[in-house]
């Protein structure tokens, strides 16, 4: 045994690194570039720029990739690299566009997702592609300055006649898994668990680098394809054991209180609370969402858990009470499954169920996703006339004008109605200020001034605030939208279709706002029209905290019938809305994760990326840390660890169901047994 060591200790003093290093200039250039764009690419998203761990694992896959270089005679191995490298700086650009926009990183089985794009591609382009998103395309320009230089000195001929191809690919491809081995004996079962379930992106880039987290994401997208081959019968079991055993719905004092109302949902795009709380020199941003929240049940502390399908997500949560799926869009990959839906339940009990948008019917599959969550009709832009346009489409006033018709006829005709109003104007870029009308973000004042005569004189100064921000932008487009709101309330007031009808409004999701401009919003100085100092104690600090939660969205239930001015302050997410409503209507689903949020004084709102968020706590998964919200409140021991288990539960039923169909398998068998 000590004659082998010596043996190679003597063969690694005796290598000629020299040599080695300038016969293989090109590669070792790609390595290190590559290598340095995924800790560019972490640097700009998550700030995550030195850690070991990525590094190593992102090392790895780069020599294992580059060293398939070794089996080209070398005058063609520029033309493999350069293939390579635009694939990995490809991921480098998309990932960091898909983190602008989505918080998380980019998925193979989002490609069919991403054809949306092109229907908002100017919102791509105003409000998510910046100049970060162009700095990898360096590692490819050098890589062809390397080349030419290398070419004009003969280097490829010199080592044409020199290097033995075989034994470098070999030793590159065993230095790989040298480097992967020490990677791996570092990985924790918490980090292999997070790996294999996916949904946590973030983390998984920050410890496993971008390039091990793209083919991993490859195979796990490919492997949900064939996910009717394998596990099914596993989470079949979960699937029962979970439903089975969840405790039983409890009557409350909202039980059945709209039983047989007509419906109208509301789905507010990009309407956050905190537009609602803002007014501007006396103006409310939202008075008319204001006076619903005030008169009706306003649900203060909701939030969206839409992934990658934003809306179409949101809408999907909010019908069926699951959670996105892991991998892509349920209304692109998974709009044919059975679902349990509140649509269902209620047209058992004879409603007539619609849906209505001004866009197109193949955005975001609509046409057929609206039909698997139960709508009878779905209204599509082929069915108005487009005689207004803002941002993306028909504008959300016209919209309305021609729904309320449309509303009449079919409550006519067919009696008990739940319909659902997607909007449209208030999406980003937020740009079609001329359209949305005049409303000052700045903020004015009467300040009095004495002339050198003696006399005095008053006049309007007007301090910037947020006027040429996009949050100033948003603001103002909220306005349009909240103005919309009102005149539909009055229209079908006007048309006798408010009597006997709740009127429910949410908003689908966060308007993806840079946190800058909250830093802005939270502590200007117009006397500098700048920031305070963050010395200053009045100073309010937009951690990731404070953006996360500032990204809630309102939940409002209104009637004409009664004013019940209630304030519900329980934590509550999309996909308890369903329940929530359900026991105000009489019906009683039974697939359901969330809960009637009128019977609970806590719950956990999860997120599809792992966080969850209670009264008291806000769990960020990827980093394993937490604020706790309530000064007065002393956290648990277990509590940390029991909720994640909680949440780590729930996103895999909810998962499974989608992916295997289970609540179709589940009906199916049901009917076998019952036939036996």
């Amino acid at each position: 045994m000590k004659d082998k060591i010596k043996n190679v200790v003597n063969k690694v003093k005796e290598f000629d690194y020299k040599y080695y290093l300038s016969t293989n200039v090109l590669f070792f250039t790609f390595v290190i570039t590559t290598l340095i764009n995924g800790m560019l690419l972490r640097f700009v998203t998550v700030h995550n720029f030195f850690a070991i761990k990525p590094v190593l694992a992102d090392l790895a896959l780069i020599l294992l990739l580059g060293a398939f270089v070794y089996l080209f005679k070398p005058k063609n191995r520029f033309k493999y690299l350069v293939i390579l490298s635009v694939i990995l700086t490809a991921v480098c650009v998309i990932n960091s566009l898909y983190y602008t926009y989505y918080m998380s990183f980019a998925s193979f089985s989002l490609i069919a997702v991403s054809l949306t794009v092109v229907d908002v591609g100017d919102a791509v382009i105003k409000n998510v592609l910046q100049f970060k998103d162009f700095i990898f395309l360096w590692q490819i320009i050098v890589l062809f300055i390397v080349n030419l230089r290398l070419k004009k000195k003969g280097h490829y001929n010199r080592v044409a006649k020199l290097e033995n191809k075989k034994k470098r690919f070999s030793g590159t491809i065993i230095s790989g898994l040298v480097v992967y081995a020490l990677f791996f004996a570092t990985v924790t079962s918490v980090e292999y668990s997070r790996l294999a379930k996916q949904w946590n992106r973030e983390f998984l880039v920050t410890k496993f680098g971008v390039y091990t987290y793209q083919i991993n994401d490859l195979f796990k997208s490919l492997d949900a394809k064939f996910n009717t081959l394998f596990g099914y019968d596993n989470a079949a079991k979960e699937f029962r054991d979970f439903f089975d055993t969840k405790e039983a719905h409890k009557n409350n004092d909202y039980t059945n209180k709209f039983k047989d109302y007509n419906v109208i949902v509301i789905h507010a795009e990009s309407i956050q609370n905190v537009a609602l709380k803002m007014s501007f020199n006396g103006n409310e941003v939202a008075p008319n969402l204001n006076r619903l929240k005030n008169e009706g049940i306003y649900f203060s502390n909701y939030y969206a858990q839409a992934s990658s399908g934003t809306s179409s997500d949101s809408e999907f949560t909010f019908s069926t009470s699951l959670l996105p799926v892991t991998n892509g869009a349920v209304a692109i990959s998974y709009w044919n499954r059975e679902y349990e839906t509140i649509q269902k339940l209620l047209k058992e009990q004879n409603y007539r169920i619609l849906s209505m948008h001004g866009n197109t019917g193949s955005f975001w599959n609509r046409i057929n996703f609206h039909n698997s969550l139960g709508y009878d009709k779905y209204y599509s832009k082929a069915d108005y006339n487009i005689d207004e346009t803002i941002g993306l489409g028909l504008s959300d006033k016209s919209f309305f004008r021609q729904s309320i018709d449309i509303l009449k006829n079919e409550h006519d005709k067919y009696g008990k109605i739940f319909a659902t109003l997607i909007m449209l104007s208030n999406h980003t870029p937020f740009d079609d200020l001329e359209s949305y009308g005049k409303f000052d973000v700045d903020i004015k004042e009467n300040v009095t001034k004495t002339l050198e005569n003696g006399e005095t004189v008053t006049e309007e100064v007007s301090y910037p605030y947020m006027e040429g921000t996009k949050l100033g932008n948003y603001f103002k487009s909220v306005h349009y939208a909240d103005s919309a709101i009102g005149e539909l309330i009055n229209g079908l007031d006007e048309k006798g279709l408010l009597e006997n009808t709740i009127v429910v409004i949410y908003g689908d999701h966060d308007a993806k706002l840079p946190k800058s401009d909250f830093t802005r919003l939270y502590n200007y100085d117009k006397e500098t029209d700048d920031i305070i100092s963050e010395e200053d104690e009045k100073y309010i600090d937009v951690d990731y905290y404070k953006y996360e939660l500032d990204r809630s969205v309102p939940f409002i239930i209104w009637t004409k019938n009664e004013k019940l001015s209630k304030v519900v302050n329980t934590a509550m997410g999309m996909y308890d809305a369903a329940p929530t409503l359900a026991n105000m209507l009489g019906v009683t689903p039974k697939y359901n994760l969330g809960h009637d949020v009128m019977g609970l004084d806590d719950n956990i709102v999860i997120f599809p990326n792992g966080n969850w968020l209670t009264n008291n706590i806000y769990y960020n998964s990827q980093k394993d840390q937490y604020k706790i919200l309530n000064t007065n409140y002393v956290i648990n021991n277990d509590e940390i660890s029991n909720n994640n288990e909680y949440v780590s539960q729930r996103l895999n039923i909810s998962n499974d169901i989608i992916l295997y169909d289970l609540i179709k398998n589940e009906k199916n068998r049901l009917q076998r047994v019952e036939g036996e």
